[in-house]
């Protein structure tokens, strides 16, 4: 991987944490910076599964792959928003 494709890995990884976070139901108890690491992983995990899954390059937008990434974001959005939300509430 290039540094440009790092560099809009992190970009994409922006916009896929915050439609993670529109994804998952009700009010999430975490912060915006770990929203973004949470989209950040989602968009480099999602590449990976779509790579090996060969549906990565195609003609095109790639929709699955992008459905992939959010969906892995709202999953780690709602676990940390569970697992934040219970360390917070122990106050």
């Amino acid at each position: 991987m290039t540094i440009s494709g790092i560099i809009s890995a992190i970009i994409v990884g922006l916009i896929i944490g915050a439609l993670g976070r529109l994804v998952v139901p009700g009010r999430q108890g975490i912060p915006i910076w770990l929203t973004i690491v949470i989209g950040i992983v989602a968009a480099f995990i999602g590449t990976a599964i779509a790579r090996g899954a060969g549906y990565a390059d195609t003609k095109g937008f790639d929709w699955l792959e992008l459905i992939t990434q959010v969906g892995l974001a709202a999953v780690g959005v709602g676990l940390a928003s569970g697992a934040f939300g219970r360390r917070r509430v122990g106050r």
